[in-house]
């Protein structure tokens, strides 16, 4: 199981009223979303279970794929298509030693060391960001174009971008430099998901 070819990768917005966001999710999905991460924070291991196996269940009818964001317990639960951790989270490794072989593990990195660490302990991509400013992590530090170029060449597994990324600002630097993006609001918050999701994906094409 890999993320080879799948550039549209969306990450649930854990504010939103989660009824709202299936529906949303599924707008998305038929817009071309290839990759939905389920991302919870406040709630109930109980509950992220219930919402992660409806996401996973959703996800798996348009023929997506399915990552759950930090939780490893949760994640083997469901039996998420894989797990997607930042850097104060379990090591890449030790979670190789729990999750099945063939499970996914992303990683959210910023600069060339957790890059290079991320890769020597098998993950199977990496998420660079923030690449603009976004209002779902008010605090996210910004990686700047050139620090994403020199991950770009120090990388040997997939890229997606992160953070603030919009159909108006997806560069052809950057289209050129990804392999893919992961977004929250511009999809999110869109009053048609469906059609938002195809710009997107048309622009990573173009």
């Amino acid at each position: 199981m890999n993320v080879k070819g799948k550039k549209l990768y969306l990450v649930t917005d854990y504010n939103m009223e989660f009824n709202k966001l299936l529906s949303k999710v599924e707008e998305a999905l038929k817009g071309g979303v290839s990759i939905v991460q389920y991302r919870a924070k406040n709630k109930t291991t109980r509950k992220m279970c219930k919402e992660a196996l409806l996401l996973k269940e959703l996800s798996h009818k348009y023929k997506a794929l399915f990552i759950v964001n930090d939780r490893l317990d949760v994640a083997l639960v469901v039996d998420a298509d894989g797990i997607h951790v930042g850097q104060d989270d379990m090591e890449v490794y030790k979670i190789k030693e729990i999750l099945p072989k063939d499970k996914i593990i992303g990683v959210s990195v910023h600069d060339l060391e957790e890059t290079r660490i991320a890769i020597e302990q098998g993950a199977d991509y990496i998420g660079v960001g923030a690449l603009y400013n976004t209002n779902t992590k008010n605090n996210a530090k910004i990686v700047s174009l050139e620090m994403l170029k020199k991950i770009r060449k120090k990388s040997s597994i997939p890229i997606y971008g992160i953070g603030g990324l919009t159909v108006n600002n997806l560069t052809k630097t950057l289209r050129e430099t990804l392999d893919g993006i992961a977004i929250v609001s511009e999809i999110l918050l869109a009053k048609n998901a469906t059609d938002k999701a195809k710009d997107l994906l048309n622009c990573m094409k173009n």
